[in-house]
C-alpha cells in the first residue's frame, strides 16, 4: 500500500540518481539484456522516472533515428544531466525529456502514440499509483507493452501483487514475469477495449 508521503518526499536523493547510472551497475542490471526482447527500430518509447537515463539511452540506442524516448522525471537536474549524456553518446535527437508533478506525470497529450512504457523503481514510490497505470495505459497504442520492475529490497511480494491488480483494473492485461536480478517485475499489455473496475 502507497503512504501518505508525497512523490517528492519519497523519490530518491539527487545524490542516489547519479549513482544509479554508474557503468558497474550494468553487471547487475544489463539495460541492453533487460530492454532487448520489446524495444524495437521506429518505436516511440516512454521511460517514467528516468532519472539521469540509465534505461534511457539503451533505450534510444535501440529505437534508432526514426524513434523517441520521451523521459520523465520530477528532478530537473537529473532531465539536464541525461541530456548531457545524450549529448555526448549522439543520441540528443532522439530523445525527448519532460519534467512532471510529483502528483501527476501529465500524459494526456500522448494517447495512443506509445509503443513501450517503462518505470524501474517508480510504482511504489507513487502517491497513485493506480491513476498511473490509467495515464500509462491511455498513452500506449493497441497491444503496447508497459515493462514494470520494483526492487525487491523495498517492496513486498504483497505489494507488488497489490499494485499488479492495481494495473489490471486500469485495462492491462499480466502477460509475463521476466526474471531480473533483485527485481520484482511484471510484463503488463494494453488491453484492446476496457471497463475501469473500482479501485483496489
Amino acid at each position: 500500500m502507497i503512504g501518505e508521503k508525497t512523490m517528492a518526499e519519497k523519490a530518491c536523493p539527487l545524490w542516489v540518481g547519479y549513482l544509479l547510472a554508474c557503468p558497474l551497475r550494468k553487471w547487475v542490471e544489463n539495460p541492453a539484456t533487460i530492454l532487448g526482447p520489446y524495444v524495437k527500430q521506429g518505436m516511440q518509447a516512454l521511460d517514467i522516472g528516468s532519472a539521469t537515463g540509465f534505461f534511457s539511452l539503451p533505450m534510444a540506442e535501440r529505437v534508432g533515428p526514426n524513434g523517441k524516448v520521451i523521459c520523465l522525471d520530477i528532478r530537473e537536474k537529473f532531465l539536464e544531466a541525461l541530456k548531457k549524456r545524450a549529448r555526448k553518446k549522439g543520441l540528443f535527437a532522439r530523445v525527448e525529456t519532460r519534467l512532471c508533478r510529483p502528483d501527476s506525470p501529465g500524459l494526456d497529450h500522448l494517447k495512443n502514440q506509445i509503443d513501450f512504457a517503462f518505470a524501474s523503481a517508480v510504482i511504489h514510490e507513487v502517491p497513485d499509483a493506480a491513476g498511473l497505470f490509467k495515464e500509462v495505459h491511455q498513452t500506449l497504442k493497441p497491444g503496447g507493452l508497459f515493462l514494470v520492475i520494483e526492487p525487491k529490497s523495498r517492496v513486498s511480494l504483497k505489494d507488488f501483487e497489490t499494485s499488479i491488480s492495481r494495473a489490471e483494473s486500469r485495462g492491462f492485461l499480466a502477460i509475463d514475469t521476466p526474471s531480473i536480478n533483485r527485481g520484482r517485475v511484471i510484463l503488463l499489455k494494453k488491453k484492446q477495449t476496457v471497463e475501469y473496475s473500482p479501485e483496489n
